[in-house]
């Protein structure tokens, strides 16, 4: 008997998105994401979430929750700075002030980063670690559509401003073999398709990717916890019975025709 672990209802692929600063630009790009079927995460600077005078303006603190309802918001730290630069007695003040403050606005717990400016180093990323981050994205893409392997240090796919974004779309669209799970992991800052009058490329990618039943939409957030509780799951000796320790359901494929729900919980036999 051949297991394997798939996405929920026995998809072999996912899509997520990241962007980056909460300016205003995420109004419209939020609009066509909900509008396909796509799902994000927004990573926010609490510090800078009502400050006065910047352009582009920043998101106010009494849209959020509204705005970003059915997405992830993670943190990007409180000022924006270039946290391998910063004595660490500053970095954990400007995750830790982060966190807090974007927790008091939404009620959610926080538990994402993107690197600001994509400086990070490694006694950044154990800080985080003890901080209650769970993951954090980096700027480099990755060479494949993969998962990630260290979640502190987390590739995407690509910058959406990548001439082969839709080269890459359209691999992944056709990718057929169920014994991988794929990821594409997209990111940039919505202000960019102000900058550049390319609103067109989001567009195009979302109607193109939004909408597919074997792919998961998915938050970053919610890639990490699934894949967490994958690993947690308990077999027997034979994998012919499997518990789930979890609060959530894992899916497995059982000999490539038969996909079931382990509910958290719960222990199945096979």
């Amino acid at each position: 008997m051949k297991v394997y672990v798939c996405f929920p209802e026995g998809k072999a692929k996912a899509l997520t998105m990241s962007y980056d600063d909460g300016k205003i630009q995420d109004e419209r790009l939020v609009s066509i994401f909900n509008r396909y079927g796509i799902r994000g995460t927004f990573n926010l600077n609490y510090g800078m979430i009502d400050k006065e005078g910047l352009i582009p303006p920043r998101i106010k603190s009494s849209r959020i929750n509204e705005l970003y309802a059915g997405h992830e918001i993670a943190t990007h730290t409180m000022t924006h700075p270039t946290i391998a630069r910063c004595p660490m007695t500053e970095v954990a003040e400007e995750i830790l002030a982060d966190r807090k403050g974007l927790e008091q606005i939404t009620g959610r717990i926080i538990r994402g980063h993107a690197y600001p400016n994509g400086s990070y180093n490694e006694e950044i990323k154990q800080l985080f670690r003890q901080l209650g981050i769970a993951y954090a994205r980096v700027v480099e893409p990755a060479a494949d559509f993969t998962l990630p392997t260290d979640p502190l240090e987390w590739h995407p796919t690509c910058h959406h401003d990548a001439p082969d974004l839709m080269e890459k779309a359209e691999f992944f669209a056709e990718f057929k073999k169920k014994q991988y799970l794929k990821l594409m992991y997209v990111w940039g800052h919505s202000y960019e398709f102000d900058n550049h009058d390319n609103w067109n490329v989001i567009e195009d990618f979302c109607a193109y990717m939004g909408g597919r039943n074997d792919i998961w939409y998915a938050t970053n957030i919610e890639i990490i916890d699934y894949m967490d509780a994958a690993r947690r799951l308990i077999f027997s000796a034979d994998c012919r019975r499997v518990y789930n320790p979890n609060a959530i359901s894992v899916w497995l494929e059982i000999d490539g025709d038969t996909v079931i729900e382990v509910k958290g919980g719960t222990c199945l036999e096979i």
